[in-house]
């Protein structure tokens, strides 16, 4: 079985749409115009492809940012920096055999050298607790709790520190920024006239 982790391209968009939408209760569903959005502006977008199948994938964005989330928006209210970790999907053929544990190792790798906090959140309406174990073995610990609007569900708000932060501020990010070398590229995002235009998350355009 040959895994690889990379960034996401534009060809496995409807791919990607299809597998979220499959996804069931635990993932907000997405149309193709929130995944472009996603494409457009998300930090940290990668795939995980086994022998050339589309297998999973994980949405992660930086402080900063225009995406209006309410969960988004809470850290982004308590916390000056962070990567939050919109969503991960995996196909259901490959669950359970550790590809979101691959997936939390590479975007820990990702968010450590940028900033000090790793954050997500978990749905307590229905409550997973294989979800809610997943992230409590992972370091996380919960920071707070909402309501994702009046009539929402309520979620669990999770926070992970990154300590080896504080090294690579210090000795890098502080004296002209990390190296020039392949593994700690930023992905390369296409800008459009209309990226700044803050939008509600699930919200369709007209």
């Amino acid at each position: 079985m040959a895994l690889a982790i990379r960034d996401v391209r534009e060809h496995d968009l409807d791919a990607v749409l299809a597998l979220n939408n499959a996804a069931g209760r635990t993932i907000l569903a997405l149309d193709a115009t929130q995944l472009r959005y996603f494409y457009d502006h998300a930090d940290y977008f990668r795939v995980a492809e086994i022998d050339g199948h589309l297998a999973g994938f994980l949405i992660a964005l930086r402080e900063g940012s225009n995406y209006d989330s309410p969960n988004y928006r809470w850290f982004s209210e308590h916390y000056p920096q962070f990567a939050y970790i919109d969503r991960i999907v995996i196909a259901n053929a490959y669950r359970r055999h550790g590809l979101g544990r691959i997936f939390y190792c590479d975007v820990t790798s990702y968010a450590e050298v940028r900033v000090p906090l790793l954050t997500c959140e978990v749905f307590l309406e229905p409550r997973d607790d294989v979800v809610v174990l997943f992230h409590g073995t992972y370091g996380f610990q919960e920071v707070g709790q909402q309501r994702m609007g009046e009539e929402g569900r309520q979620v669990s708000l999770l926070a992970k520190d990154l300590p080896s932060y504080a090294f690579v501020r210090e000795t890098y990010l502080e004296h002209g920024g990390l190296p020039d070398v392949p593994w700690l590229a930023e992905r390369p995002r296409p800008l459009h006239p209309d990226t700044h235009t803050r939008r509600l998350a699930g919200e369709r355009r007209p």
